[in-house]
Parts: structure tokens; C-alpha cells; sequence
């Protein structure tokens, strides 16, 4: 039997002189080590904006969206018994001069960076498709 489980990937991002820069996490896991955006499991009975929000919250103490954009792309893989359902969004915040409150036991580092630093910093095949996906619907936007 399959176990089923619901995750959020939200790609947060900014404009800085009109540039979007996007948020980059890197795992404190040692070896998986590598740029991510902000991502975590969707609680039962959760909402998928609540826990957009939630995991935005609890990963980077950023708690004011202007705007949760569903990019409409769902990524599903097995490892296992286990089959996992991804939900990309990106989430358009505010700029501060105050960094992001990362929680240490979980990320070892973050960075802003423009999408020609972020694309290739990012490992996963399916976050560099999220994230040229989410840069595409911003640029033609603009």
C-alpha cells in the first residue's frame, strides 16, 4: 500500500528596481546541502494558501504576502512506499532592509538572488522548471 502525501515548494520572491530576486534556502542536511526554495509537508485538513503561508512563516519569518500566484504545476514522484504530491507557488513579499529569520536546525544559509543566479543554483530539474515558470509569468506581467 502507497502512502499519499501533500508538500508545498514556494519560490518567494521580490522586486528590486523592478528585478525579481528570488529567495534561496540551503538545507542544513549535510550532503543535500543545496539551494532550494521554501518547502514543507501540507498538514491534514490544511489548506494548501495555509500552509503556503505557514511554511513561509515558519522557514523565513516573512509573514506578509502581496501576492500567492499557483503556478499550476503539480510534481509527482515515488521513493518507495510513498507517493508524493508537489504544489508550486510563488509568493511575491515586500523588500527589507531586515534578512529573513531562518531557523538553524533546518537551513544553514540563504541568499537573494536574480533569476540568472538563482535558475543554476537550484539542483532539482523540477525547481529550475517552478522557477523559470514563475520568472515567465512575472516578466510577462511587467
Amino acid at each position: 500500500m502507497t502512502e499519499l502525501s501533500h508538500r508545498v515548494r514556494v519560490f518567494v520572491y521580490r522586486l528590486q528596481d523592478r528585478v525579481p530576486h528570488y529567495l534561496l534556502l540551503r538545507s542544513a542536511q549535510g550532503i543535500e546541502g543545496f539551494w532550494t526554495p521554501v518547502h514543507g509537508p501540507i498538514g491534514f485538513g490544511e489548506q494548501l494558501e495555509a500552509a503556503i503561508r505557514r511554511e513561509v512563516r515558519d522557514d523565513t519569518g516573512i509573514v506578509r504576502a502581496n501576492q500567492v500566484i499557483d503556478l499550476e504545476m503539480v510534481s509527482r514522484w515515488v521513493l518507495g512506499d510513498e507517493e508524493v504530491i508537489e504544489w508550486n507557488y510563488g509568493y511575491h513579499t515586500l523588500p527589507t532592509d531586515e534578512p529573513p529569520r531562518i531557523d538553524p536546525s533546518r537551513w544553514s544559509d540563504y541568499r537573494w538572488a536574480p533569476f540568472q543566479e538563482a535558475f543554476p543554483s537550484l539542483e532539482l530539474e523540477f525547481d529550475r522548471n517552478a522557477i523559470l515558470r514563475l520568472h515567465a509569468l512575472l516578466h510577462d506581467a511587467a
